[in-house]
């Protein structure tokens, strides 16, 4: 709940802070319960296990496929860059690329990287691949991707736009959308639902506690999850401090 008081930078604050200890999965249930089903970006998986999770907001970047006399090294230099978009990032942002899919090309090497991570960037996340790849893990930048290659991204793709709706891992992405990400993948949640959906998953997280230590316990999940009213009202005694 929203306290009138309260300033935005506080608010985005407390809902990073909460968001933190929720997992990627509940929050994919509490979404499909909103009728978001398509909210998990494919493809995205953690370059290092055991990496943290990381709450972010999105800042969008977008390739597109290569074309011959766009998709040059010279290209690295134009005002439309990958260098040019993490000199734009916001200091714990996420940065969600667009490169559909494409296994053969690397985004990012060490150098862009490190650059990202000095910037205060929280995360890359995208459904393509990075290079350098031991550079990479250097950086301590955590990095969400679907593998790794040698070749450079013009190789296989043009970077064309930052700050603008994206598709990545087959999911619509909008500038200062959500990024939950943990060792399940990156979860998507629209800007304008994130105060709702914090609030419900921090519940989830809550009710599925108490059924873990429930299970623990020797309980038969019928009745138990999903509650029965019995249950329910056991849960909820113990939510208010009766139990």
């Amino acid at each position: 709940m929203t306290n009138p008081t309260e300033t935005d930078q506080d608010a985005e604050t407390r809902l990073r802070n909460a968001l933190g200890g929720v997992t990627t999965a509940t929050l994919t249930t509490v979404l499909l319960k909103k009728g978001l089903r398509n909210v998990w970006l494919r493809g995205a998986r953690p370059l290092r296990p055991g990496q943290p999770r990381i709450v972010g907001r999105a800042f969008t970047l977008r390739f597109v496929p290569a074309r011959e006399d766009l998709a040059t090294p010279a290209s690295w230099a134009s005002p439309i860059s990958t260098r040019a978009a993490i000199e734009a990032m916001p200091e714990g942002c996420v940065a969600v690329v667009d490169a559909m899919g494409v296994s053969d090309a690397g985004i990012f090497g060490d150098i862009l990287c490190a650059r990202m991570h000095k910037r205060g960037v929280a995360a890359l996340v995208t459904d393509g691949v990075v290079r350098d790849v031991a550079g990479v893990l250097g950086t301590d930048l955590p990095v969400w991707c679907s593998g790794v290659a040698a070749p450079p991204s013009v190789a296989g793709l043009t970077f064309v736009a930052w700050e603008q709706p994206i598709g990545c891992g087959g999911v619509a992405v909008f500038p200062g959308d959500m990024i939950v990400i943990d060792d399940d993948g990156a979860v998507l949640i629209p800007a304008a639902m994130v105060e709702e959906v914090t609030a419900e998953s921090v519940e989830q997280e809550r009710m599925e506690g108490w059924i873990m230590g429930e299970v623990e316990a020797g309980h038969a999940l019928p009745g138990l999850y999903p509650m029965n009213d019995e249950t329910r009202a056991r849960y909820d005694a113990f939510r208010n401090g009766k139990a």
